[in-house]
């Protein structure tokens, strides 16, 4: 069968080191065209790829069969809409939107005309995450009570760029960049969440986003998550710590995927998203603790996932749904923070 041809909008470092190389290596999809207008992206694109660069994300849908949407989050809803309306399906990177009312639109303007819309949400796939779901599904932490999360970062000087200086309408900050992230992932592990109580500051000189904030959501299940997400701190602390009645896992450092496609190393490489034993969590207690091998990463699964839904009418890998409510976590936190107190969902 042919290949499906794969637009990619957007050629900053999501594009670049994450959609681009997980396309180029997923069987049954081929890179087609990217949208960027800078020079220098195009030339790194179409020589690595051997693909056109286009100017417009309009200019990819009469030459390709799926658009990825990896441009600026403000973008995420209007390219979005267009490729549907135009008869395409969509991947988009996350934050889907930057409200429920908007991801909701985007939902039922895919329904309407039987398109697949799926948002990338590739921490599903980290090697912590795949290992945590294993260790729940045995029963090896029995009830438990609280679910620790972290992405943190020391990173005192800003890099600048929309993400840290744009305003509300950039959807920039990391409650919406990497508390996309923890929050999807506390959703799927726990259940849905009844209250948000959020702590969001803007901690560094010149920075307008949000660079140092912390939610806590009580899921309806009776688990408490703490999601941490900062570029503030000195000295990080566990990626996860989730605690219960027969023990805890705690696992320090992050996914070796993100380093491992930044310095270019291929997702079809043997061995790759394997960790180091060194590198292992722990699971037990201060009296009695054992290494537990970390599952492979699987960045390539999100985009296995597309082609099956696209060729075989296969569940998308991440319903869309699901965003949705990440959205509605995501806005409750945010009123959280602006009246200072606990935000009931219904």
């Amino acid at each position: 069968m042919d290949d499906i041809r794969v637009g990619l909008v957007g050629y900053g470092p999501a594009g670049r080191f994450f959609h681009a190389p997980l396309i180029h290596d997923t069987p049954g999809l081929r890179l087609a065209a990217v949208v960027t207008r800078d020079p220098g992206r195009a030339e790194e694109a179409g020589s690595r790829y051997d693909v056109p660069a286009l100017p417009r994300a309009e200019d990819l849908f009469g030459r390709c069969d799926l658009v990825v949407v990896a441009s600026p989050n403000r973008t995420h809803v209007p390219i979005a809409e267009a490729a549907l309306s135009a008869g395409l399906p969509v991947v988009v990177d996350k934050p889907l939107s930057a409200t429920s009312v908007e991801a909701r639109r985007l939902v039922a303007l895919a329904e309407e005309r039987g398109l697949m819309l799926t948002v990338f949400q590739n921490r599903r796939w980290d090697g912590d995450f795949l290992t945590l779901r294993h260790l729940l599904a045995k029963g090896a932490l029995g009830e438990v009570a609280r679910f620790e999360s972290r992405f943190e970062r020391w990173r005192p000087e800003p890099k600048g760029g929309w993400r840290e200086s744009g305003g509300a309408e950039d959807v920039g900050g990391l409650l919406y960049d990497l508390g996309s992230h923890l929050v999807d992932q506390a959703l799927r592990l726990f259940g849905p969440a009844r209250t948000v109580y959020a702590e969001i500051d803007s901690r560094r000189p010149g920075v307008a986003s949000d660079d140092d904030t912390f939610l806590a959501l009580a899921h309806a299940g009776g688990v408490r998550s703490h999601l941490w997400m900062s570029a503030v701190t000195g000295r990080l602390g566990p990626r996860l710590r989730v605690l219960g009645s027969a023990g805890a896992y705690v696992k320090e450092g992050l996914d070796v995927q993100e380093d491992l496609l930044r310095a270019g190393v291929a997702p079809g490489t043997p061995g790759f998203g394997e960790e180091a034993e060194d590198r292992w969590g722990l699971l037990g207690t201060d009296e009695a603790a054992g290494r537990v091998r970390t599952e492979p990463g699987a960045y390539l699964d999100f985009y296995r996932g597309v082609e099956r839904s696209l060729r075989e009418g296969a569940p998308p890998p991440v319903d869309p749904a699901d965003a949705v409510e990440t959205t509605r976590v995501l806005e409750a936190a945010l009123l959280s923070a602006e009246q200072g107190t606990v935000t009931h969902l219904r």
